[in-house]
Protein backbone atom coordinates (compact mmCIF):
# COMPACT_ATOMS: atom_id res chain seq x y z
CA UNK A 1 0.00 0.00 0.00
CA UNK A 2 2.86 3.02 0.91
CA UNK A 3 4.46 1.88 -2.45
CA UNK A 4 1.14 2.28 -4.31
CA UNK A 5 0.60 5.56 -2.68
CA UNK A 6 4.26 6.85 -3.88
CA UNK A 7 3.48 6.08 -7.15
CA UNK A 8 0.42 7.72 -7.01
CA UNK A 9 2.07 10.88 -5.41
CA UNK A 10 4.82 11.20 -7.69
CA UNK A 11 2.25 10.82 -10.60
CA UNK A 12 0.26 13.82 -9.53
CA UNK A 13 4.16 16.16 -8.71
CA UNK A 14 4.94 15.03 -12.23
CA UNK A 15 1.80 16.56 -14.09
CA UNK A 16 1.68 19.93 -11.46
CA UNK A 17 4.99 22.41 -11.08
CA UNK A 18 7.10 22.40 -7.89
CA UNK A 19 6.38 25.54 -6.93
CA UNK A 20 2.86 24.55 -6.64
CA UNK A 21 3.29 22.01 -4.53
CA UNK A 22 5.82 23.36 -2.15
CA UNK A 23 3.05 24.31 0.54
CA UNK A 24 1.22 21.19 0.61
CA UNK A 25 5.63 19.54 0.95
CA UNK A 26 6.11 22.22 3.47
CA UNK A 27 2.66 21.18 5.40
CA UNK A 28 3.29 17.55 5.12
CA UNK A 29 6.89 17.65 6.63
CA UNK A 30 5.80 20.53 9.29
CA UNK A 31 3.28 17.95 10.41
CA UNK A 32 5.48 15.07 10.51
CA UNK A 33 7.75 17.00 12.50
CA UNK A 34 4.58 18.06 15.05
CA UNK A 35 3.77 14.64 14.96
CA UNK A 36 6.88 13.16 16.22
CA UNK A 37 8.18 16.13 18.86
CA UNK A 38 7.10 14.67 21.80
CA UNK A 39 8.07 11.06 22.05
CA UNK A 40 6.44 8.78 24.60
CA UNK A 41 7.74 9.15 28.13
CA UNK A 42 10.55 6.51 28.96
CA UNK A 43 8.62 3.70 31.37
CA UNK A 44 11.14 2.95 34.67
CA UNK A 45 12.34 -0.80 34.40
CA UNK A 46 10.74 -3.08 36.14
CA UNK A 47 7.48 -1.30 35.80
CA UNK A 48 4.36 -0.56 33.20
CA UNK A 49 2.19 2.43 32.73
CA UNK A 50 -1.03 2.31 33.10
CA UNK A 51 -2.71 5.54 33.46
CA UNK A 52 -1.52 9.19 32.60
CA UNK A 53 -2.66 12.33 31.64
CA UNK A 54 -0.21 14.54 29.88
CA UNK A 55 -2.97 17.29 29.19
CA UNK A 56 -2.24 18.17 25.12
CA UNK A 57 -5.75 18.41 24.63
CA UNK A 58 -6.88 22.71 25.13
CA UNK A 59 -10.02 22.82 27.15
CA UNK A 60 -11.29 21.33 29.90
CA UNK A 61 -10.05 18.35 31.56
CA UNK A 62 -10.59 15.05 30.46
CA UNK A 63 -13.74 13.97 31.82
CA UNK A 64 -13.33 10.61 31.62
CA UNK A 65 -9.93 10.69 33.80
CA UNK A 66 -11.13 13.84 36.21
CA UNK A 67 -14.03 15.15 38.26
CA UNK A 68 -14.23 17.97 40.35
CA UNK A 69 -15.07 18.59 43.88
CA UNK A 70 -17.62 21.74 44.19
CA UNK A 71 -18.57 24.09 46.78
CA UNK A 72 -16.33 24.97 50.10
CA UNK A 73 -14.98 21.71 50.90
CA UNK A 74 -12.91 21.26 54.32
CA UNK A 75 -10.65 22.89 56.81
CA UNK A 76 -12.76 25.82 56.95
CA UNK A 77 -10.33 27.17 53.77
CA UNK A 78 -11.80 29.85 51.85
CA UNK A 79 -12.11 29.16 47.99
CA UNK A 80 -15.23 27.91 46.38
CA UNK A 81 -14.11 25.04 44.18
CA UNK A 82 -15.73 24.94 40.62
CA UNK A 83 -14.95 23.44 37.60
CA UNK A 84 -14.47 26.96 35.75
CA UNK A 85 -11.03 27.20 37.41
CA UNK A 86 -9.31 24.03 35.86
CA UNK A 87 -8.16 24.12 32.22
CA UNK A 88 -5.80 22.39 29.48
CA UNK A 89 -3.45 25.26 27.89
CA UNK A 90 -0.29 24.40 25.98
CA UNK A 91 0.43 21.28 27.29
CA UNK A 92 -0.41 21.86 31.31
CA UNK A 93 -3.06 21.73 33.35
CA UNK A 94 -3.88 24.95 35.01
CA UNK A 95 -5.80 25.27 38.46
CA UNK A 96 -6.19 28.94 39.37
CA UNK A 97 -7.26 30.28 42.43
CA UNK A 98 -8.97 33.68 42.06
CA UNK A 99 -9.95 36.67 44.39
CA UNK A 100 -13.68 37.07 43.13
CA UNK A 101 -16.98 38.11 45.35
CA UNK A 102 -20.62 36.66 45.28
CA UNK A 103 -23.81 35.45 47.35
CA UNK A 104 -23.10 31.82 48.71
CA UNK A 105 -25.34 30.14 47.22
CA UNK A 106 -26.20 27.03 49.93
CA UNK A 107 -26.00 29.99 53.08
CA UNK A 108 -28.13 29.17 55.64
CA UNK A 109 -28.51 31.93 58.39
CA UNK A 110 -28.07 30.56 61.58
CA UNK A 111 -26.70 27.37 60.17
CA UNK A 112 -23.91 25.90 62.39
CA UNK A 113 -22.09 24.21 59.34
CA UNK A 114 -19.35 26.92 58.38
CA UNK A 115 -19.97 26.16 54.40
CA UNK A 116 -23.69 27.36 54.81
CA UNK A 117 -22.77 30.17 57.76
CA UNK A 118 -20.81 32.46 55.08
CA UNK A 119 -23.05 34.68 53.16
CA UNK A 120 -20.55 35.09 50.26
CA UNK A 121 -18.29 33.38 48.36
CA UNK A 122 -14.65 35.77 48.14
CA UNK A 123 -12.58 33.62 46.51
CA UNK A 124 -12.81 30.17 43.85
CA UNK A 125 -10.49 27.93 43.07
CA UNK A 126 -10.52 23.84 41.67
CA UNK A 127 -9.71 20.51 42.77
CA UNK A 128 -9.60 17.73 40.13
CA UNK A 129 -9.75 14.53 41.06
CA UNK A 130 -9.89 10.85 39.88
CA UNK A 131 -12.34 9.98 42.51
CA UNK A 132 -15.12 7.37 41.08
CA UNK A 133 -13.08 7.15 37.97
CA UNK A 134 -9.88 5.78 39.23
CA UNK A 135 -7.92 4.23 41.83
CA UNK A 136 -4.51 2.27 42.22
CA UNK A 137 -2.93 0.02 45.05
CA UNK A 138 0.25 0.33 45.05
CA UNK A 139 2.73 1.67 42.55
CA UNK A 140 4.37 4.84 41.32
CA UNK A 141 2.94 7.89 40.82
CA UNK A 142 4.72 11.09 39.53
CA UNK A 143 3.70 14.31 38.78
CA UNK A 144 5.72 17.25 37.47
CA UNK A 145 4.30 20.39 38.42
CA UNK A 146 4.99 24.18 39.31
CA UNK A 147 3.47 25.69 43.20
CA UNK A 148 2.15 28.99 43.81
CA UNK A 149 3.95 30.43 46.95
CA UNK A 150 2.33 33.22 47.65
CA UNK A 151 0.46 34.48 51.01
CA UNK A 152 -2.61 32.07 51.92
CA UNK A 153 -2.27 29.27 49.07
CA UNK A 154 -1.93 25.96 49.91
CA UNK A 155 -1.87 23.74 46.60
CA UNK A 156 -1.51 19.82 47.34
CA UNK A 157 -0.81 16.11 45.50
CA UNK A 158 -2.50 13.73 47.62
CA UNK A 159 -4.38 10.63 47.75
CA UNK A 160 -7.32 9.26 49.59
CA UNK A 161 -8.31 5.31 50.56
CA UNK A 162 -11.74 4.49 48.61
CA UNK A 163 -12.34 2.88 52.12
CA UNK A 164 -13.61 4.15 55.33
CA UNK A 165 -14.03 8.20 56.35
CA UNK A 166 -10.97 10.35 56.94
CA UNK A 167 -8.58 9.26 58.48
CA UNK A 168 -8.73 5.87 58.62
CA UNK A 169 -8.81 5.36 54.90
CA UNK A 170 -5.58 6.68 55.11
CA UNK A 171 -3.81 10.04 53.35
CA UNK A 172 -0.74 10.37 51.30
CA UNK A 173 0.55 13.64 50.60
CA UNK A 174 2.91 13.47 47.71
CA UNK A 175 3.07 17.64 48.04
CA UNK A 176 1.92 20.17 50.20
CA UNK A 177 2.79 23.82 50.45
CA UNK A 178 1.70 26.41 53.17
CA UNK A 179 2.93 29.20 55.27
CA UNK A 180 7.12 29.12 53.84
CA UNK A 181 7.01 25.13 53.95
CA UNK A 182 7.21 22.08 51.15
CA UNK A 183 5.42 19.20 52.94
CA UNK A 184 5.20 15.35 52.42
CA UNK A 185 3.13 13.41 54.89
CA UNK A 186 0.97 10.65 55.02
CA UNK A 187 -2.19 10.00 57.95
CA UNK A 188 -3.86 7.29 59.29
CA UNK A 189 -6.37 6.59 62.40
CA UNK A 190 -4.96 5.00 65.73
CA UNK A 191 -5.91 2.44 66.54
CA UNK A 192 -9.09 2.37 68.43
CA UNK A 193 -9.23 6.19 67.85
CA UNK A 194 -10.27 7.66 64.86
CA UNK A 195 -7.95 10.54 65.88
CA UNK A 196 -5.09 11.25 63.19
CA UNK A 197 -1.60 10.02 63.23
CA UNK A 198 1.23 9.87 60.92
CA UNK A 199 5.06 11.31 59.55
CA UNK A 200 4.99 14.67 58.62
CA UNK A 201 8.77 16.11 56.91
CA UNK A 202 8.58 19.63 56.26
CA UNK A 203 10.98 21.60 54.24
CA UNK A 204 11.46 25.34 54.06
CA UNK A 205 11.84 26.99 50.91
CA UNK A 206 15.32 28.78 52.78
CA UNK A 207 16.32 25.28 52.99
CA UNK A 208 15.22 24.79 48.88
CA UNK A 209 17.64 27.59 48.04
CA UNK A 210 14.71 30.21 48.75
CA UNK A 211 11.72 31.67 46.59
CA UNK A 212 12.57 30.99 43.19
CA UNK A 213 12.78 27.06 43.68
CA UNK A 214 8.95 27.40 43.30
CA UNK A 215 9.75 29.47 39.79
CA UNK A 216 10.57 26.23 38.30
CA UNK A 217 8.83 22.73 37.75
CA UNK A 218 9.84 20.05 39.69
CA UNK A 219 8.93 16.65 40.04
CA UNK A 220 6.93 15.16 42.65
CA UNK A 221 6.92 11.01 42.96
CA UNK A 222 5.50 8.17 44.55
CA UNK A 223 6.82 4.99 45.11
CA UNK A 224 4.01 2.69 47.26
CA UNK A 225 4.40 -0.90 47.75
CA UNK A 226 3.35 -3.55 50.40
CA UNK A 227 6.33 -2.61 52.94
CA UNK A 228 6.50 0.94 52.40
CA UNK A 229 5.65 4.65 50.99
CA UNK A 230 8.72 6.64 49.95
CA UNK A 231 7.97 10.13 48.91
CA UNK A 232 10.51 12.19 46.26
CA UNK A 233 10.99 15.03 44.89
CA UNK A 234 13.50 15.59 42.00
CA UNK A 235 14.82 11.95 43.06
CA UNK A 236 15.83 12.51 46.23
CA UNK A 237 14.04 10.97 48.87
CA UNK A 238 12.40 12.99 51.20
CA UNK A 239 9.80 10.87 53.06
CA UNK A 240 9.33 6.89 54.40
CA UNK A 241 6.37 5.45 56.13
CA UNK A 242 6.76 1.26 56.58
CA UNK A 243 3.51 0.37 56.11
CA UNK A 244 3.49 -1.51 59.70
CA UNK A 245 3.22 1.50 61.68
CA UNK A 246 -0.20 2.33 59.88
CA UNK A 247 -2.70 0.87 61.79
CA UNK A 248 -6.55 -0.32 61.39
CA UNK A 249 -9.07 2.42 62.94
CA UNK A 250 -11.37 -1.20 63.42
CA UNK A 251 -10.10 -4.38 63.05
CA UNK A 252 -12.36 -5.63 60.48
CA UNK A 253 -11.51 -1.85 58.69
CA UNK A 254 -9.74 -2.02 55.41
CA UNK A 255 -5.95 -0.72 55.73
CA UNK A 256 -5.48 2.17 54.95
CA UNK A 257 -2.45 1.31 52.82
CA UNK A 258 -3.32 -1.76 51.53
CA UNK A 259 -6.39 -0.37 49.52
CA UNK A 260 -6.98 1.45 46.50
CA UNK A 261 -5.95 5.44 46.49
CA UNK A 262 -7.80 8.04 43.81
CA UNK A 263 -5.58 11.09 43.39
CA UNK A 264 -6.49 14.95 44.20
CA UNK A 265 -4.87 18.00 42.93
CA UNK A 266 -5.84 21.21 44.31
CA UNK A 267 -5.54 24.88 45.30
CA UNK A 268 -6.67 26.03 48.10
CA UNK A 269 -6.56 29.69 49.37
CA UNK A 270 -6.19 30.24 53.42
CA UNK A 271 -6.51 28.25 56.30
CA UNK A 272 -3.15 26.15 56.28
CA UNK A 273 -2.00 28.62 53.31
CA UNK A 274 -2.44 31.31 55.98
CA UNK A 275 -3.84 35.19 54.87
CA UNK A 276 -4.56 35.71 51.64
CA UNK A 277 -5.97 39.37 51.63
CA UNK A 278 -2.65 40.86 50.58
CA UNK A 279 -1.78 38.26 47.39
CA UNK A 280 -2.28 39.35 43.97
CA UNK A 281 -4.49 37.13 42.17
CA UNK A 282 -5.18 35.12 40.22
CA UNK A 283 -2.80 32.60 41.99
CA UNK A 284 -1.43 29.21 39.71
CA UNK A 285 -0.61 25.29 40.42
CA UNK A 286 0.52 24.40 37.04
CA UNK A 287 1.01 20.44 36.23
CA UNK A 288 3.19 19.36 33.59
CA UNK A 289 1.69 15.60 33.32
CA UNK A 290 0.20 12.80 35.50
CA UNK A 291 1.44 9.13 35.18
CA UNK A 292 0.92 5.86 37.35
CA UNK A 293 2.75 3.32 37.09
CA UNK A 294 3.09 -0.29 38.96
CA UNK A 295 5.43 -3.29 39.03
CA UNK A 296 5.39 -5.64 35.97
CA UNK A 297 5.56 -8.60 38.70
Amino acid sequence: MKAGRARIFSSWCARRSWRAIWPLALTLSVGARTMHAEPAPAVPPGYRLVWADEFEADGPPDPAKWTFEQGFARNKELQWYQAENARCAGGRLIIEARRESRPNPRHEPGSRDWRRSRPTVDYTSASVTTRGLHAWLYGRIEVRAKIDVRAGMWPAIWTLGVENRWPANGEIDVMEYYSGKVLANTFWAQEGRNQPAGVVVKKSLEELSGPQWAEDFHVWRLDWDAAEIRIYVDDVLWHRTPIAEAQRFKPEQAHPFQQPHYLILNLAVGANGGDPSAAEFPARFEVDYVRVYQRTD
